[in-house]
């Protein structure tokens, strides 16, 4: 297998993976700041909690695991030094932008 073949299977099991789970926009909620609750805003204004929707949830919270963090961020670095920067990279580093806090650390 040659690496953009790779590169589309992953892709592909991605996508298949997320048609499979609690579809909307995933936001963090609920009363108590000790047990924030993962509520999926769907368009239209529904929501489900995704805790109730376990089953299709669960692969795609351990797929995403902290563990693909490093190579995420690798990649996005590496694309940061490319001119022109990859469109994929800008739309995914958007995406992420608006859902992840700010640690107040530095930029690396």
């Amino acid at each position: 297998m040659d690496d953009a073949e790779l590169l589309r299977i992953v892709a592909g099991r991605l996508e298949d993976l997320a048609a499979r789970t609690t579809a909307g926009d995933w936001r963090i909620g609920g009363l108590l700041a000790t047990r924030p609750e993962v509520i999926a805003h769907r368009p239209g204004g529904t929501t489900e909690h995704v805790a109730e929707a376990r089953a299709g949830t669960a692969a795609w919270i351990a797929a995403l695991s902290p563990a693909v963090a490093g190579p995420l961020a690798d990649w996005l670095r590496a694309a940061a030094q490319r001119f022109p920067v990859d469109p994929a990279a800008l739309e995914l580093a958007g995406s992420l932008l608006e859902r992840l806090p700010s640690t107040g650390a530095p930029n690396r």
